[in-house]
Formats: structure tokens, C-alpha cells, sequence
């Protein structure tokens, strides 16, 4: 079953034993180990599994491989701990690769939740971590409720302003139920990204006003415009919400500033401008990425049990409220995803002809022993 708004797929699909495989091989062919590799893979699948193909396969060349080809990324992950007590943990990742810190991480918390309630750790020096609901959808199939969120390059102005400050910071909450999927709400604390201005472009369409801020502090609509003032510097995104107080952006502003403080003044990490990937010769350097976990065990409170129940209670009475005109369904976060699964679990993952290139540009440039359904 698709969500109601689902367009039919006309892309061709790469079945999960294929696409899965040939990631940890390629991860593998860069240096990553093999452990780590698998890691780094099934992260990436969850994306393409939830239909949140922004961090998915089509992110695997050109934000890792790339990444470590160019020597801003170890492919090995040094995981330093710096300091830790019963509930807290604190950790350096040494510009390895972030799915594998991160991960190693979230194994940690979730075992000392399990023993004093709940824990919270934060990653400095670290690399793009990948899906931030896999993190918290750990803590939920372990019947806890996990929180996550990590700085990233800037992108975002903040409110009244025009400048690129603060990355797109998502601030990520999993929470267990009774259901057959958790609730997981995982968005950015911009009010679009990058990569869906790319989409505007690719099919001529303008960007919707109030969106992008331009250094005159007017909204930008013109999207091949738009992407190259991005990289320019010249128009930033505007937080959640949008331009200005109107549209009350300052509270995507907000969160995206707590999400900056909590990601880089836990661990005394890097922030802001400090994580472009551009060194003051305009080359690239890594861009020491920080990273904040939370998870809180239910058993510490009225038992795993009881708070499952009461929030697919809650999640089931929001679903049968009254609906608006011409809608036949309200959805709860992590619904759509979970309805996405269901209908690729026996497909694949569908992929575009730009990744289709690049999967067979990785394939023979490192002499892997695939053949794709696409060829």
C-alpha cells in the first residue's frame, strides 16, 4: 500500500541483494572496513527504504566516496572517548566516517539507559551521519525513545538576516508504540534543502516564494539562479517557516540554533562558519561535523508497555480526526515511510539515470563484479 499521493515509479529498481552488496564492496574498495562498511550501507538503504531518497544511494558517491577519495573523510573511524560517566558519553571521531561513530554510540547510550534511565552522548569531529531517524529508530526497537540532531555546512540565515549561518540542522524524535512502526518525525529546521531546489531546476520550475533570502534580502524564485548564489554565497535558505516573522520563521531559526549550540557545545566542537569544508585557500577540508544522541528508557517512568500504548493511542485518535475537505487520510509521522517500505520491500531501491551513471562509474573504476538491472 502507497501513500495517496504517491506517483507511479517509472524509474527502474536495484534489488536490495544487489544495491546492498555492492555499496560494502565499493565502502571496502576506499578503505572503509568490512564491519563498518555493512554500517555504512544499511544506513543509506533505510533512507531509500523510507523514500527519503535525499540521503540515500544517491548520496553514496558524491558525499562519502568522493569525500574520501579527496582526503576530507578517514575511511577508518578512529572513536576516541574523551570523557564519560553512568549517563553521559562524549566522543571524538576523528573525521571518520559518521554512520560508524554514530552508531557505535547509540549501541553505548541505549545500554546505559537500559541500566539508569536514560543517557546522552555527543560526537565531535565527525562526518555526515547519514539518516538521522536511523539513530533514533535504534533506540525505538529497543522500546526507548531516542532524540538526535547534528550541525552541518551553512545554509540557513537567520531571521532579519542574509547570510548563510547555520546548517539545515535537523532536530530528530523516535518514540516506540504499540503499532507496527514508531513515530518518527526527521526534517530539516530549514524550510526546504538544496536538493529539492536541484529538483525545480531539472524540471524548470521556479522555487516557491520564501524559501531562499538573496543578499538584498529579497525571496529568490528562479532556481538555476538560486543554486548558483547558494554556492556563491549570495542567497541563503530561510528557516523553517520562511522569510522573515510573517510566516513565523524565527521558530525554525530557533531550533536550528539549538540544534548548532547542542551539537558543538557539548563536546567543544566546531559551529557555524568553521564547518563550510573550505579552508581559508579555498581548499577542501574536512568538515568537522558534531553530533548530539539522547535516549530515555520508558521503564524509568510507568514501564515500556504503558507508554506504548498511550502514544499509539494518541497517534490512532490524531489519524480519525475530522479530515479536511477532498482528503481521505490523515497520517503520523513515520506513517508515509512505513507505507513506502511495504511497497519496496520486494522491488529494490528505484534510482534515476544520475545515479545509475555513477553506480557504474564505481563499479568499474574499482573493478567490483556487478551488473545492474538498469544495463
Amino acid at each position: 500500500m502507497a501513500p495517496n499521493n504517491a506517483v507511479k515509479e517509472e524509474r527502474p529498481y536495484v534489488p536490495w541483494e544487489i544495491i546492498g552488496p555492492f555499496m560494502i564492496d565499493a565502502f571496502k574498495a576506499v578503505g572503509v572496513p568490512e564491519e563498518d562498511a555493512k554500517i555504512c550501507a544499511d544506513v543509506l538503504m533505510e533512507s531509500d527504504r523510507r523514500g527519503i531518497e535525499s540521503h540515500g544511494c544517491n548520496r553514496f558517491k558524491p558525499i562519502y566516496i568522493d569525500r574520501i577519495n579527496a582526503g576530507i573523510q578517514n575511511p577508518v573511524t578512529e572513536y576516541e572517548v574523551l570523557r564519560e560517566t553512568l549517563t553521559s558519553h562524549v566522543v571524538d571521531a576523528h573525521d571518520g566516517m559518521g554512520m560508524v561513530a554514530s552508531h557505535r554510540m547509540m549501541k553505548t547510550l541505549i545500554e546505559k539507559a537500559g541500566y539508569y534511565g536514560m543517557a546522552m552522548g555527543a560526537i565531535r569531529n565527525s562526518t555526515h551521519y547519514g539518516i538521522a531517524g536511523y539513530w533514533t529508530t535504534m533506540a525505538t526497537k529497543a522500546g526507548m525513545i531516542g532524540i538526535t540532531g547534528t550541525n552541518a555546512r551553512p545554509s540557513i540565515a537567520p531571521t532579519f538576516g542574509v547570510e548563510n549561518m547555520l546548517g539545515t540542522n535537523p532536530l530528530t524524535i523516535g518514540l516506540p508504540t504499540d503499532e507496527e512502526f514508531p513515530f518518527c518525525i526527521d526534517c530539516a529546521t530549514s524550510i526546504t534543502q538544496r536538493g529539492k531546489i536541484e529538483y525545480y531546476a531539472r524540471n524548470g520550475k521556479d522555487t516557491p516564494e520564501g524559501m531562499v533570502i538573496g543578499r538584498d534580502g529579497k525571496a529568490m524564485t528562479d532556481s538555476a539562479e538560486i543554486l548558483k548564489a547558494l554556492t556563491s554565497g549570495d542567497a541563503a535558505l530561510a528557516p523553517l517557516g520562511g522569510i522573515g516573522e510573517e510566516l513565523a520563521g524565527y521558530k525554525g531559526y530557533g531550533y536550528a540554533t539549538v540544534v548548532e549550540i547542542l551539537s558543538a557545545a557539548l563536546q567543544s566542537g566546531s559551529y557555524l562558519k568553521a564547518l563550510s569544508g573550505i579552508g581559508e585557500d579555498g581548499s577542501k577540508q574536512p568538515y568537522h561535523l558534531g553530533h548530539f544522541f539522547m535516549v530515555i528508557d520508558p521503564n524509568a517512568f510507568m514501564g515500556r508497555k504503558e507508554f506504548k500504548k498511550i502514544a499509539g493511542d494518541i497517534l490512532r485518535e490524531l489519524r480519525a480526526s475530522a479530515k479536511a475537505p477532498g482528503e481521505d487520510r490523515i497520517y503520523t509521522a513515520g506513517e508515509k515511510e512505513y507505507l513506502v517500505w511495504q511497497e519496496r520491500k520486494d522491488k529494490g531501491v528505484p534510482v534515476g539515470e544520475a545515479v545509475q551513471k555513477e553506480l557504474i562509474e564505481i563499479r568499474d573504476k574499482y573493478g567490483l563484479n556487478y551488473r545492474f538491472p538498469f544495463e
